[in-house]
């Protein structure tokens, strides 16, 4: 057996070697299909697409594709989170991390719903859906009012209530890598 595994590596090694530079499948995608792939948006903003929607649009979204998992109110069920709720609990011994009492941007919560969501096929929304359901949710936090239209340019300038209870890490090494990190 000993004698089988070390013939299987030694193989291995050799066709892993013999192909410098890759394995010959696939090839590298263009700039135009990274640019394609990257979806990723800022804390700021940056990237957000053309689009709106507003809390009453994203009700009836949220009921047909949202309630099922997280609750008629965001209450969350089971294995899934809670949405609603939680203010005034981060000092508590048993805080309640929500998307009105934690989340830092609002912008991150629409990221999360493009590319995660509806659960059972993520990504399959529209971005009018999206805005519209992260408008929903915000508004059941009494983050922004319920005739609130979101956008690109609205939803950038939220200021959510955590956005000042997180804290730089004071650990020299990580302030050396966030300065040196590129910034997008």
């Amino acid at each position: 057996m000993r004698k089988l595994v070390v013939g299987a590596a030694l193989i291995l090694a050799a066709l892993a070697s013999a192909a410098p530079g890759g394995y010959g499948i696939g090839r590298t995608p263009s700039a135009t299909e990274l640019r394609a792939a990257d979806i990723s948006i800022a804390p700021d903003g940056r990237g957000l697409p053309p689009g709106h929607g507003s809390g009453h649009e994203g009700a009836a979204l949220y009921q047909a594709l949202c309630a099922a998992c997280h609750g008629l109110r965001g209450e969350g069920r089971d294995d899934f989170p809670v949405l609603v709720g939680g203010q005034g609990t981060l000092g508590s011994a048993t805080p309640v991390l929500t998307v009105g009492s934690y989340w830092p941007y609002a912008t991150t919560l629409w990221d999360y719903i493009r590319r995660a969501m509806p659960y059972w096929s993520p990504g399959t929304l529209t971005t009018d859906q999206v805005y519209a359901l992260t408008a929903f949710i915000l508004q059941m936090n009494g983050v922004i009012a319920v005739d609130t239209v979101l956008d690109e340019t609205t939803l950038a300038r939220l200021r959510m209530p955590n956005r000042d209870g997180f804290v730089s890490d004071p650990r020299p090494d990580v302030r050396a890598k966030q300065a040196a990190a590129p910034v997008r």
